[in-house]
């Protein structure tokens, strides 16, 4: 049995995989920041256009039910949840900020599907400006975790 080395990141060779993206609108000009540095990253790990599907959803309570109608379809071997939730004056944040996370996770476990969570949960606008290479990590999450599931089955 073959052991990777502890901290060596699985390759990061996407091509042949086949990549969900759901953004939500909500904070537009940040979510498409995020879209912008996630699909330069993928073409940059080797995932074709024509195997990535990019839908955009209203906001970051959306994102889970379109994950789960892609990972229904068994056609993607990663999804990719992007958003940004900005914390208000009311409780709404923490609500918008749990439900979607949980939710998210849950579509992953329970379709048997990665999905790397780049929703970002920020104080400020500021804070998500910072945080924009998110979407590229969110890439590299995807491919990784694709690639470790198709060596692991």
């Amino acid at each position: 049995m073959q052991h990777a080395n502890q901290g060596e990141a699985a390759s990061l060779d996407g091509s042949g995989l086949s990549i969900g993206i759901v953004q939500a609108r909500f904070n537009a000009d940040i979510t498409g920041k995020l879209a912008e540095a996630c699909l330069a990253e993928l073409a940059a790990l080797g995932v074709d256009a024509d195997d990535i599907r990019h839908l955009t959803v209203p906001g970051a309570l959306e994102v889970p039910v379109a994950l789960q109608a892609l990972a229904d379809t068994d056609e993607y071997d990663a999804l990719i949840a992007l958003g940004c939730i900005i914390r208000g004056e009311t409780y709404h944040f923490e609500l918008v900020a749990n439900e979607s996370g949980a939710a998210v996770t849950r579509v992953s476990l329970d379709a048997g599907i990665p999905i790397a969570n780049a929703i970002l949960t920020v104080e400020n606008e500021a804070q998500a400006w910072a945080r924009i290479d998110k979407g590229t990590d969110a890439a590299r999450v995807a491919v990784e975790m694709a690639r470790l599931l198709k060596d692991v089955g």
